[in-house]
């Protein structure tokens, strides 16, 4: 009796042991394949942090001068690999990128954009960089979107364009590097949770949000 009693706890024993380390292993391999933290693309780039943080600080002083909100803005840095994140929700406040995603750019009008190519005609495709000011929301050709006005010469015609803020379901929640994403007809489009998270921002916000495109 007592000697099936300890085989009986010995098994026991060797189940717990291989059930817990089963489980350790899974957590493991989930944790590889989370999504990219919030800016961890950029840290590992000297230059572009540099960059980032020089546009940042524009853009405070911008929404200082000009009745913007001063607590978050949007930056997106093109010069990154559309499989990056490089749309970054940066608060002004304390000076640092609280939120990243992946955003298209525009295909000027081709099958398949290769690197990239501006511009600012009605009916172009194509991005436009410059500082932006994110409007009303509104209903339209993928849901929920909101629409951008154009501050500068480089892309003062982003209203006329139809150049607004929205989701694409092609647009993937995590980074994708090297792999490139999906691209749009010259709009900042993101995924459907990124939008949902933006949105609330804007929503919530007494002020107009900047958003900048910028290379």
């Amino acid at each position: 009796m007592k000697r099936v009693l300890l085989v009986a706890l010995i098994t026991m024993a060797i189940i717990t042991a291989v059930s817990a380390a089963w489980y350790a292993s899974k957590l493991q391999h989930k944790s590889t394949l989370q999504p990219h933290l919030p800016g961890a693309n950029i840290i590992e780039d000297g230059f572009a942090n540099k960059k980032l943080g020089g546009i940042a600080a524009a853009a405070k002083r911008y929404a200082d001068t000009h009745q913007y909100n001063t607590r978050v803005c949007f930056l997106i840095d093109m010069e990154l690999a559309s499989g990056k994140q490089r749309f970054f929700v940066y608060d002004l406040k304390a000076d640092k990128v609280i939120r990243a995603g992946l955003v298209t750019h525009g295909c000027c009008n081709q099958n398949w954009l290769a690197g990239r190519k501006y511009g600012n005609a009605v009916g172009c495709g194509c991005t436009s960089p410059g500082k932006y000011k994110v409007g009303n929301p509104y209903q339209g050709r993928f849901g929920l979107a909101y629409k951008l006005y154009g501050l500068d010469a480089s892309n003062s015609n982003a209203y006329g364009r139809f150049v607004v803020l929205h989701s694409m379901q092609c647009v993937p929640e995590a980074a994708v590097d090297p792999y490139p994403i999906c691209q749009s007809d010259g709009c900042p489009a993101v995924s459907p949770v990124f939008l949902k998270e933006l949105a609330a921002l804007i929503d919530n916000s007494q002020q107009p949000v900047l958003l900048w495109i910028y290379e």
